[in-house]
């Protein structure tokens, strides 16, 4: 009758491996097992021993598979003590060693017996890991040898307007060295931010120039932009006082001769990618239309004084909205209502009201010549902004195309722009004529056009004015 056993004896006597002067049973007598005599085990060992098949244990040590065993759990720990390097040439699998560490702790869970070399090391410590990249067109731009037109050209400014921008967000923008590397100077902070604004370029680009991340590239324009918004707007965004008011309305006067005019009022669209939330409020309808490509956008208003400086601007409203609920929602709006913008006078398009503060071109058909010379003289003045806001959408380019910038950033990245606009046009920049562009805003009027009585009295003795005293001209004809 032959045995049938789940486990492969060995069928030579030479297979078995006996010491000399042994057998079989001499070989089991040799076990040490757990007897009463032995000494009493700790609780934890005897319950773990419960979980061990005794004869499957004596059956591995018979066939020789405990020393295999050891060998294979020492070859293990040797890995997982072995230094961990990050580097180019030696890839580290992450995944494979937190399935070492489990397996390690695994096995001291069930009390197998780990043997630890008496040659291994400590743990190296761990290096940094940084992708080379290079910075040679900024090192190049930042030289002072580099031409004065080429650093135009690229940052729309001047190296000295630029050293000024540097000196008044420096105490912001300053970052502190770390134990892991070198922070980046404040002027390649801001050149990063400038040169993205000025070209528009894609920050994948934006990258490659300066020698820097992606996302640090994306990082530094916020966080520059908001430095600029929170430290220089208030510093060259203002509007005037009693004296200044005094001269832009001698300069004004000078232009038309409509007097009391304290500044030029126009709204502007930047585009957009389509909002996640509320598209129908971004959406554009005018310039969907006209450009038949759908369109959605936010808004930008501002009034200039006759040099085209910004004196006030309202930022981020959604492009479905008409100009005049725009107005309605912006601080010069409730400034007015406050009364502080008496005795004077803002020329807006026909997609404004007519207030006792605003001052609109006539509308209606029919016009007669009086009208149509006060139209004339309006338009002027409107000019003044409309060519404004084209000088601060040709320097700042990103302006004119769809950003990459989150709709909850927008904001401050376009009232950054606002700011450098002043800054350069304070300084006497001059736009080069290559970035020159007609800038289109579609005009919607509104429903309620005139809303004061009182300045449509006002707005036909200033036109009878301008007839009788010979300032209107002859265009119209």
């Amino acid at each position: 009758m032959d045995l049938i056993s789940p486990f492969s004896f060995p069928t030579q006597q030479e297979d078995f491996n006996f010491p000399p002067n042994s057998n079989f049973f001499t070989f089991f007598q040799e076990l040490d097992f757990p007897t009463s005599s032995n000494p009493s085990l700790p609780k934890k060992q005897k319950i773990q021993d419960f979980d061990h098949n005794p004869v499957e244990n004596i059956l591995n040590k018979f066939l020789g598979l405990e020393k295999n065993q050891e060998k294979t759990d020492t070859q293990v720990l040797n890995l997982c003590c072995e230094p961990i390097e990050f580097g180019k040439n030696s890839p580290v699998l992450m995944n494979d060693t937190v399935a070492m560490a489990s397996k390690k702790r695994s096995r001291e869970k069930s009390g197998e017996l780990i043997s630890i070399p008496q040659d291994s090391q400590p743990l190296q410590q761990r290096r940094l890991w940084v992708k080379n990249r290079s910075n040679a067109w900024w090192e190049q731009c930042n030289s002072p040898d580099f031409p004065e037109e080429e650093f135009k050209k690229a940052f729309r400014m001047s190296k000295a307007t630029f050293d000024i921008i540097c000196c008044e967000l420096e105490s912001v923008v300053t970052k502190k060295d770390t134990m892991l590397r070198l922070a980046i100077p404040v002027r390649q902070r801001v050149a990063v931010c400038i040169w993205r604004l000025a070209t528009g370029a894609p920050l994948r680009e934006v990258s490659k120039r300066f020698g820097l991340g992606i996302s640090t590239c994306h990082k530094l324009v916020l966080e520059v932009c908001t430095a600029i918004k929170g430290v220089l707007m208030a510093k060259f965004v203002q509007w005037p006082n009693d004296e200044k008011m005094t001269e832009l309305k001698q300069e004004f006067e000078s232009i038309s001769g409509i007097q009391n005019v304290g500044g030029s009022m126009c709204t502007t669209h930047v585009p957009i990618i389509a909002p996640k939330d509320s598209v129908t409020a971004y959406f554009n309808k005018r310039h969907t239309e006209r450009n038949q490509k759908t369109c959605y956008s936010v808004t930008i208003q501002g009034v200039v004084d006759p040099k085209g400086i910004f004196t006030d601007v309202c930022i981020g409203w959604p492009g479905s909205m008409t100009d005049d609920q725009v107005l309605e929602k912006s601080a010069l709006f409730e400034r007015a209502n406050r009364g502080l913008l008496n005795d004077l006078w803002v020329i807006g398009s026909s997609g404004f009201p007519l207030l006792d503060w605003i001052l609109v071109p006539f509308s209606h058909q029919n016009l007669t010549w009086t009208q149509h010379a006060f139209n004339e003289k309006v338009e002027e003045i409107q000019r003044v902004a409309k060519d404004a806001f084209m000088r601060l959408k040709g320097r700042w380019s990103c302006l004119q195309k769809r950003t990459e910038v989150k709709l909850q950033d927008l904001p401050v990245v376009l009232g950054a722009c606002c700011v450098l606009h002043n800054i350069c046009e304070m300084r006497g920049e001059e736009l080069s004529p290559e970035l020159r562009f007609d800038l289109f805003d579609d005009e919607i009027l509104p429903e309620n056009i005139v809303r004061s009585m009182s300045a449509l009295q006002a707005r036909d003795q200033i036109a009878h004015k301008l007839l009788h005293h010979n300032y209107s001209g002859t265009n119209f004809l």
